[in-house]
């Protein structure tokens, strides 16, 4: 089911159901789209794919918005437990740049390795779950443990330093 045609005559059959189903999930027309059009392109990835119709798109559409929301979930979780056990940020005032250099030292000294990395790709490349998950061999719960246990050392060590 990997002809060309076949999914162009997919896509116009069924694009209009799909965006439907994903914008009542997600209710953002941009990531809607975007998720319609990523189930696409991975019929178009050469991978044989069982019998495609309109009832398997759906569901494709379905798992995707349901991850999206997940990982979303998961992102508002580790801000909010940050942030909310953080009685600074309610003066909303940015860490000075001695904190900055202390934050920075506690990542490259205090956590293991594997955190460390989980951090750098999450924090300063901006990598979804899924992808530190797929990149590092490790299941999103794992990604978001390393994160969380991260987050409460940094928390401490600071809060230790005044």
């Amino acid at each position: 089911m990997t002809n060309r045609n076949d999914i162009e005559r997919l896509f116009k059959a069924h694009y209009s159901q799909m965006f439907r189903m994903a914008v009542t999930l997600l209710h953002d027309d941009d990531n809607a789209r975007d998720i319609v059009n990523d189930v696409f392109a991975s019929l178009l990835d050469g991978v044989p794919k069982p019998a495609v119709n309109g009832g398997y798109l759906l569901k494709a559409v379905r798992n995707r918005c349901l991850n999206h929301i997940r990982d979303c979930e998961i992102h508002k979780r580790i801000a909010n437990r940050y942030f909310l056990e953080n009685e600074e940020y309610d003066s909303e005032e940015w860490p000075d740049e001695e904190t900055i250099s202390q934050i920075y030292s506690l990542i490259r000294n205090d956590l293991s390795p594997q955190a460390r990395r989980v951090m750098e790709m999450r924090f300063s490349r901006g990598e979804r779950f899924a992808v530190i998950a797929s990149e590092m061999g490790i299941s999103e719960t794992a990604v978001y443990r390393h994160l969380s246990n991260a987050l409460t050392i940094i928390r401490k060590k600071l809060n230790e330093n005044g």
